[in-house]
């Protein structure tokens, strides 16, 4: 339940995400990046049939629970790493806890978390606030149809939590409905086919 005052205290903070989501669409076309006509994206961009039920089912499961050595090792490995990219400790360190814990979620396909990383890096190279020319938003370049659909705030894209939550369950999908060829998942998963 959500009091008067928490609601007070997250308003300002929801405002400010808006804000920072619609200035980076703004630099974006400011800058004049728009992609030719033959790189723009002309894939499902994220609309197939059985998608919406497996982002609404991770999203309503938002807790895992990761085995702590496995976690440990990850974050002894990764956090030295991700320093120049993600300066923000606090942040750094909630993108490595969400992005293990997505990756192991109990009851799913795992995932490799290198992978996931690697998609995070080349969708929006640790950018939270990145926006796609096809209007994709986030760390894992989620579009901005999927909040509406599942009854959650635009902004909440470039949250970190409800972002890779999202772009790990359909990275899932796509590397079942791929029979677990990475590949063709990845070409999938950005658009490309």
């Amino acid at each position: 339940v959500v009091t008067g005052q928490a609601r007070q205290r997250e308003a300002p903070r929801e405002r400010a995400d808006e804000h920072q989501l619609r200035l980076a669409r703004d630099e974006a076309e400011h800058r004049g990046q728009h992609e030719p006509a033959d790189r723009v994206p002309h894939a499902d961009q994220q609309r197939d049939v059985g998608l919406r039920d497996v982002i609404e089912h991770a999203i309503s499961q938002a807790e895992c629970f990761p085995d702590r050595y496995e976690s440990a090792v990850w974050f002894t490995m990764m956090e030295p790493r991700l320093v120049k990219r993600v300066p923000d400790k606090t942040e750094r360190l909630e993108l490595l806890r969400t992005v293990f814990c997505e990756a192991h979620r109990k009851g799913e396909m795992r995932l490799p978390p290198g992978l996931v990383m690697a998609v995070i890096d080349i969708e929006s190279r640790f950018n939270r606030w990145a926006v796609s020319y096809a209007g994709a938003v986030g760390l894992m370049q989620i579009m901005p149809f999927w909040p509406e659909k599942l009854g959650m705030q635009r902004h909440q894209l470039t949250q970190i939590g409800p972002n890779v939550r999202m772009g790990c369950a359909i990275l899932r999908y796509y590397l079942k409905y791929e029979s677990n060829n990475v590949q063709k998942a990845l070409a999938r998963y950005n658009g490309s086919v």
